[in-house]
């Protein structure tokens, strides 16, 4: 009978891509992967740390496991597991405990465990960390968009965030690497794929020769079969003239832009110690507007960074109006141990968070609204990616736009051009 593993991600695209990684490890040696809510015989967490709800949420989900089945092997691994090991420790359930550069190891450490009981902790210094860890993904849960991980780690340092104590120092995939990988899933069908990393500006800077994300997007586009490429997350500074022009010039590149901003006021941007103003950011926003129709520019805005007054939040509202925005994804700021911002003055209460984030989700779903009214009445080509109740169909458009229509699942895969259908306080358009 196969033994069983059960997984539970928390977190970012990137950590899921590092979850898929473990799951290959384990499908190699036989297992058998289950859902986290049936009884297996290794559960493993891959932790968040980014805020505070996120370490409650891996240490819920690590009990959670233990009730599962009072037998079996229980792992933290990931970001939480790298930045607080003791912490974890002190969580009865769990047996093992792996940083972000011990995930290859699981599979290793779990038999061992299996074999003596002997609870161990797997965390080392991530900074020493120079070389891009390489797990193969056995599957991907869509048979249509590929999340390709091309880079790990960050050299940023911005005041508020724990990633680079989690993550470590920047380090690049190889072109070839990434290539070989594209080709196996064209291959087998996926159209689409996303370059992701913790801060893939950085991306080939630690290489030599440093090879740059325009080169590995370029490889890339000229493997057969591949259709669409996307971006994760962008630091804005990216974005100079050059690269805009070059990605303008990619056939298979789509035009969805997530810039991070995470604050329209300059004084708390200096405090952040973002690299770049609010002018900037605007001149970087008109300069994708030149080159490309309609790209879609969403973006992070944190609230109630330690020292904001309401006069600081006003700006970022405002700056928020002045870009126009697709989306915005807020959140409010949460102190880490171990950043800077956590002993800064200037503390600002919960509830001044919650009034200033519920005011700028309003807002960013009245851009949102904007937004896709005006592509209403474009055709664009759609790849549809999910059936949706009601026998319709769901995909997006290059921009990324969510798109339904009623049809059955033999079109998921496909990519068809259908004219925009606006869908009142809708997030998604209607294709015909």
């Amino acid at each position: 009978m196969k033994k069983k593993v059960a997984f539970y991600n928390l977190g970012c695209k990137v950590n899921d891509f590092d979850t898929e990684s473990m799951k290959a490890c384990f499908l190699k040696v036989g297992y058998e992967v289950v859902p986290f809510d049936t009884a297996a015989d290794v559960y493993v967490v891959n932790t968040c740390t980014v805020t505070h709800l996120g370490d409650r949420k891996s240490r819920q989900m690590l009990r959670k496991a233990r009730r599962k089945n009072p037998n079996a092997v229980i792992v933290a691994a990931g970001c939480y597991a790298q930045v607080a090991p003791e912490e974890i420790s002190k969580i009865e359930e769990v047996d093992l405990i792996l940083g972000t550069a011990h995930r290859n190891r699981v599979v290793d450490e779990v038999a061992r465990f299996q074999e003596d009981h002997h609870r161990q902790v797997y965390v080392s210094d991530i900074s020493e960390q120079h070389i891009f860890e390489d797990m193969p993904i056995a599957e991907h849960r869509r048979h249509t968009r590929a999340f390709l991980k091309v880079q790990d780690g960050c050299n940023q340092f911005c005041t508020y965030c724990i990633v680079p104590y989690a993550r470590g120092r920047i380090r690049s995939r190889r072109i070839d690497s990434v290539c070989e990988e594209v080709q196996l899933l064209a291959s087998d069908g996926f159209k689409e794929f996303v370059l992701s990393g913790i801060h893939i500006a950085s991306y080939g800077k630690d290489m030599p020769g440093g090879p740059d994300l325009l080169t590995l997007i370029r490889a890339v586009d000229a493997i057969p079969g591949v259709a669409r490429i996307r971006l994760g997350s962008i630091e804005p500074l990216l974005m100079t003239e050059t690269f805009v022009a070059g990605l303008s010039e990619i056939k298979s590149f789509c035009p969805h832009f997530h810039l991070s901003l995470q604050s329209g006021c300059d004084a708390v941007l200096r405090r952040m110690n973002r690299h770049y103003t609010t002018e900037q950011y605007f001149e970087i926003v008109q300069r994708i507007r030149r080159y490309f129709s309609k790209p879609a520019i969403t973006t992070d805005v944190i609230v109630g960074f330690p020292g904001e007054t309401d006069e600081e939040f006003q700006a970022t509202k405002d700056f928020m109006t002045a870009v126009n925005f697709y989306k915005v994804h807020v959140f409010k700021y949460s102190k880490r141990h171990g950043t800077p911002a956590a002993d800064f003055e200037g503390q600002v209460d919960e509830t001044t968070k919650h009034r200033r984030s519920q005011d700028l989700i309003a807002l960013s779903r009245e851009q949102e609204q904007a937004f896709l009214k005006e592509n209403a009445g474009e055709r664009m080509p759609v790849l549809f990616e999910q059936l949706q109740a009601n026998h319709r169909i769901e995909g997006h458009t290059p921009n990324y736009i969510p798109v339904r229509m009623f049809a059955d699942g033999k079109k998921i895969g496909q990519i068809q051009e259908l004219m925009l259908q606006y869908s009142k306080d809708q997030a998604y358009m209607v294709g015909e």
